[in-house]
């Protein structure tokens, strides 16, 4: 156990890979810190999905949000513009392999991880879709903060908003889409402010 815990310490100070190409200063945001913010959006739409009467396995939601990204001790945080070299299928196998080798042996649970870990990647339960939907929440809300920072050229990370497609029906979806709108309106905010 204390392999991978002193392992998963790296992710404290690995920086995201996207602030720093976009010309912010190391430290904007850790890996961990995203990973931190993911698990709060994941466990708060969980929370108002239940609201609203629908099933979510809370415990599996969050052990999903908290290990999405302990691949980046070995394989670093690859922006998207990675895959355009690498191809998204190589990216994968790299991560899975990476995920793989961090987990083996390092505690009794490893195959649970890895199970998680796994229908993250596949996106086969509500919970791994709902882990991905907050990975981009707590992307676009890190965003925000940044804008209203008064950083620019950040309109990219938007993008998400109409392309994303995460595979949510129902009230899930209807409270990504009512989250999606709450941050369009703030970032609103933040352009009228700057007219």
């Amino acid at each position: 156990m204390l392999r991978i815990l002193i392992e998963l310490q790296r992710l404290k100070r690995l920086d995201r890979t996207g602030w720093a190409l976009r010309g912010l200063p190391n430290g904007t945001e850790s890996v961990a810190a995203h990973s931190f913010g993911v698990a709060v959006t994941a466990m708060a739409l969980a929370d108002e999905l239940q609201a609203r009467g629908v099933s979510v396995n809370t415990e599996r939601l969050l052990r999903m949000a908290l290990l999405h990204d302990w691949a980046e001790t070995r394989v670093g945080d690859m922006p998207r513009t990675a895959t355009s070299y690498f191809g998204l299928e190589l990216r994968k196998r790299a991560e899975t392999a990476a995920f793989a080798d961090v987990v083996t042996g390092a505690v009794s649970a490893d195959r649970l991880y890895r199970e998680i870990y796994d229908d993250y990647e596949q996106r086969r339960s509500l919970e791994a879709r709902l882990v991905k939907a907050a990975d981009v929440v707590d992307l676009l809300v890190q965003v925000l903060a940044l804008e209203r920072s008064g950083t620019r050229g950040l309109d990219e990370f938007w993008e998400v908003v109409e392309d994303g497609d995460f595979q949510l029906e129902g009230a899930a979806r209807e409270i990504l889409e009512e989250l999606f709108a709450a941050l369009l309106a703030a970032r609103g905010k933040i352009s009228s402010a700057h007219l």
